[in-house]
């Protein structure tokens, strides 16, 4: 079964992260991205592997009104949590980018991605959890990648796709496709569900 189904429907992401868009592509779906502005604050008590399906549940709901009835629509949200439990966020500036990337030096990390998906007034979501080991990395390689390549719209200030995972990361537990933002492999088997029920 290879969603020839669910191809027939509209589908929108609902993200502009253009890693989540390579991805879902690589799935061989067409779709449409379209993102709505929300509010992504979250309860103080939440906890950390939380927080991504949190998130990407809030930003589903912005699309849950009857325009988008007849729709397929996938929401995601990616967070990095340090080994202290720390929920690390986008960095604001380049000393605060190189500052999460000296904590996450030489230490082991955890990337949760929450994804939602709306069709036919039924929402069903996931989080996947990978855990990422790093190298030490000198102060020269991350003001390098800092400098070169700006990494102020990643969560955890890294994109492992990028030159810092090259040489940064020693090795993963878990999916590759998590750590870019869209679990794919987990994905495919949530849309299987709902293509079995067409």
């Amino acid at each position: 079964m290879l969603l020839n189904k669910i191809k027939t429907f509209p589908i929108v992401l609902g993200s502009q992260s253009p890693r989540r868009k390579e991805l879902l592509s690589a799935l061989d779906l067409d779709f449409k991205v379209l993102v709505k502005s929300i509010d992504e604050s979250m309860p103080h008590d939440i906890l950390p592997e939380d927080a991504a399906e949190f998130i990407a549940l809030k930003k589903l709901q912005a699309f849950n009104t009857i325009a988008f009835n007849d729709k397929l629509i996938i929401t995601a949200d990616t967070v990095v949590v340090d080994s202290t439990g720390r929920v690390l966020g986008k960095p604001l500036t380049s000393n605060e980018a190189k500052s999460i990337l000296k904590d996450l030096s030489g230490n082991v990390h955890l990337v949760y991605t929450g994804v939602a998906i709306l069709f036919n007034n039924v929402i069903r979501s996931f989080t996947c959890k990978t855990e990422v080991v790093f190298n030490t990395l000198s102060d020269e390689e991350i003001d390098y990648y800092v400098y070169k390549y700006k990494p102020f719209d990643k969560a955890g200030s890294y994109g492992i796709q990028e030159w810092i995972g090259r040489i940064g990361v020693a090795h993963i537990n878990g999916t590759y496709e998590n750590v870019m933002g869209l679990p794919t492999s987990q994905l495919y088997k949530e849309l299987i569900k709902i293509e079995k029920g067409l």
